[in-house]
């Protein structure tokens, strides 16, 4: 049974050595890894020591010259559909209606959201949602990131401290 694993990083703002950190441990192992937005910067200067790995972006409200980076998208693993954004646009830190909301509409069986630098991950009405916490500045705890591992089997989501 295949398994891909999927590494969610999101609000390192600046922490280039614990991003790095976590890639190395990873990048050997993950099909791919999700930042989150507000972290543009390190992982520009992250696709110099990794130019093999898959790393997508979403654009966060503080990356301000990631013009050419969306504030959502969305990938196919594992027959999952994964629709991910830094979350500031769905007004995250009030609720997570309009987001959830936004996941039914378009069909996600996963969700991920960042901006709150507050860990959260449940599963609800069909829909795993995850916020990895923040690798730069968390508001709460320790500094994270999350591991979804998708197979035949179903999807399991876990947040990491570090």
């Amino acid at each position: 049974m295949k398994t891909f694993k999927v590494i969610v990083l999101s609000d390192s703002h600046g922490a280039f050595g614990d991003l790095y950190d976590v890639i190395l441990k990873h990048k050997d192992n993950a099909h791919c890894f999700i930042h989150l937005g507000d972290g543009y910067k390190e992982v520009d200067e992250l696709k110099a020591f990794f130019p093999d790995i898959k790393l997508y972006f979403v654009r966060g409200n503080c990356d301000f010259s990631a013009i050419d980076s969306p504030f959502t998208d969305t990938l196919f693993i594992g027959g999952k559909k994964i629709i991910f954004t830094h979350g500031h646009l769905y007004h995250v830190k009030y609720s997570l209606s309009e987001l959830t909301s936004f996941a039914h509409q378009n069909h996600a069986d996963i969700i991920l959201y960042g901006h709150t630098h507050l860990k959260c991950q449940f599963y609800e009405d069909n829909l795993y949602v995850m916020n990895p916490g923040s690798l730069g500045h968390p508001r709460e705890g320790r500094k994270s990131y999350g591991i979804i591992d998708i197979s035949d089997a179903g999807i399991l989501m876990n947040i990491v401290d570090i």
